[in-house]
């Protein structure tokens, strides 16, 4: 039948049909579809723009169609999400495409009447107040159904991979405040679903459509260790509930991007990419850490119509760039930026629930020092080295484990440390100096879900290591960034040199001028392709090119 037809062909020709309508004859390229060498690595990097000539988008929506027969034609239009025109469109079959996946993998593993429940994300108020925050839809929901609004269910059958969304049926006087109600048909081709219906029907209509085991999210997420949210209604009890199946199903699901997934975190990266580039623009000594947040934020929504950020920004300069979280509630980006200062910028925004992660670092007055031009140099030797290896089959710990011998060989070039590179290694030396993982994961979640699955190799256990968020395997259509950074903690610092084991590396002396220097971050989001790699950002990255840049944005002034 039309819907046990196997996926991957269909996804196969979607990603080359892609390809060919992102390229354009010679002479008539879109001014942003640019291709461009980085000297640094001899890698060969492509911006590609998002679809948008009518024949590319009328074959795309055929494609996903015949892929998913069972979806509803939305009157013959292509139902789509975007901010406007000069923002990127986004098909809703991105979602169709995932439930297909999932039921294929499902159907594997359960029996008939087998129906996916999930409960989507809700809407609270702030503490006591009746204030709601902007609402952002809980991922897992997002990947299998795309529905905006909060307090939502949603069901597939496994078998027939119908899908039906459940909605909140709201009061009349509603209206006053929150614009017109709309009806369950005008929902259903808004989010191209086969049918909408009211929560309170949720029960009825699983059982008057066969349901017999409901399949729902139970699982620890490894990052944050907490549960994820499984899904609670009334008349639960009169199904078979399986908790065990869906979690890690889905999860791997999420890991590998679909073409359409990847069009709207290229776009994601894009736009903080350039916000970035404005903010490094914009940056003089005087102003305040929060004013250049601000200057990214606006860039974003109003550029770019990313209304969401995927996670509080860190401004950090001076010694707050060795603050690996710093923008907290308790240290909020409100230093004023200092002549001389080292500054690191971590920011991303989301569009459409799909993230980006980026981190710039560069001088606040817009020329390098000698000492910050050795530690970024070491920092960039290190991202470097790690996208030039960076192919299927490579173990992430293999490429942490690389960043830090480039490293540590480029701060005992400076005379800061001293000794035999092999036995700073076994010693976790440069774990004092970054003491994160490598990278992670990225997706509808910044640090984004299937990095420790039950099949994947287990966290390592030594330092510096054991904070990677994956111990994986790298395989095509995965996103991770890359981040190496390097950092002058003063706690740590104080604590190796404590440390009989690790002082014997150091060089005090030299050391103690960087007490105050802060750190370096460079981070980039990367896609790993069938024969290398595709860097989805683009940022000016040599100290070359970062002087240029901050001198454009002064000489414009």
């Amino acid at each position: 039948t039309s819907r046990d037809r196997p996926l991957a062909p269909y996804l196969r020709l979607v990603s080359c049909l892609s390809d060919f309508f992102h390229s354009s004859p010679q002479g008539a390229r879109d001014s942003t579809d640019a291709t461009t060498v980085d000297a640094t690595t001899t890698t060969t990097t492509t911006t590609r723009p998002p679809l948008r000539a009518p024949l590319a988008s009328a074959l795309f929506a055929r494609l996903v169609r015949i892929a998913t027969p069972n979806m509803p034609s939305c009157n013959g239009a292509l139902a789509t999400f975007s901010r406007g025109p000069h923002t990127l469109r986004v098909p809703r079959e991105l979602h169709a495409v995932n439930r297909q996946r999932l039921c294929e993998q499902l159907r594997r593993q359960t029996g008939q009447g087998a129906f996916v429940v999930l409960q989507g994300g809700e809407s609270p108020t702030r503490y006591c107040s009746d204030f709601e925050p902007v609402f952002r839809q809980e991922s897992y929901f997002h990947w299998v159904f795309g529905v905006e609004e909060p307090d939502c269910f949603g069901a597939l059958d496994v078998e027939r991979g119908k899908a039906v969304v459940f909605v909140p049926k709201l009061p009349e006087s509603y209206a006053v405040w929150m614009g017109k109600l709309h009806t369950c048909e005008h929902l259903a081709a808004k989010y191209a679903v086969d049918e909408v219906l009211y929560v309170d029907e949720l029960a009825d209509a699983l059982r008057t459509r066969g349901a017999q085991t409901l399949l729902t999210l139970r699982g620890r997420n490894s990052d944050s260790g907490r549960m994820s949210k499984e899904a609670h209604f009334p008349g639960i009890e009169g199904f078979k509930v399986d908790s065990m199946t869906l979690y890690e199903t889905i999860a791997e699901l999420r890991v590998f991007k679909t073409p359409q997934e990847l069009e709207v975190i290229r776009y994601t990266n894009k736009v903080s990419s350039n916000a970035h580039k404005e903010v490094m623009r914009r940056v003089r000594p005087g102003m305040f850490e929060y004013q250049l947040e601000s200057v990214f934020l606006s860039w974003c929504y109003g550029t770019g119509g990313a209304r969401h950020v995927s996670y509080t920004c860190i401004c950090g300069s001076g010694t707050n760039s060795a603050v690996l979280h710093y923008g907290h509630a308790g240290a909020p980006n409100d230093r004023a930026l200092q002549d001389g200062d080292m500054c690191l910028f971590d920011m991303g925004c989301e569009y459409y629930c799909y993230t980006s992660d980026i981190t710039c670092s560069f001088p606040a007055n817009g020329r390098f020092t000698a000492d910050q031009r050795g530690i970024y140099n070491a920092v960039l030797a290190a991202s470097t080295a790690v996208l030039a290896a960076l192919r299927p089959g490579v173990l992430w710990p293999d490429m942490h484990r690389l960043a830090e011998r480039i490293m540590l060989a480029a701060l005992r070039d400076m005379g800061l440390l001293r000794g035999n590179l092999d036995s700073m290694m076994e010693a976790r030396l440069d774990a004092t100096f970054m003491p994160h993982g490598l990278g992670h994961f990225m997706g509808l979640d910044t640090h984004d879900v299937g990095g420790y699955l039950s099949k994947d190799p287990p966290r390592p256990t030594e330092a510096g290591l054991k904070c990677l968020r994956t111990a994986r395997a790298l395989q095509a259509g995965m996103v991770i960034t890359v981040e190496p950074g390097c950092y002058f903690i003063e706690c740590l610092l104080d604590q190796a040199l404590e440390s009989p084991t690790l002082s014997q590396f150091l060089v005090p002396e030299e050391l103690k001028r960087f007490r105050h220097f802060g750190g370096v971050r460079i981070e980039d989001d990367v896609l790993i392709t069938q024969d290398g790699h595709e860097n989805l950002t683009q940022v000016p990255r040599t100290v070359e090119d970062i002087e240029a840049l901050m001198a454009e944005g002064r000489e414009a002034a």
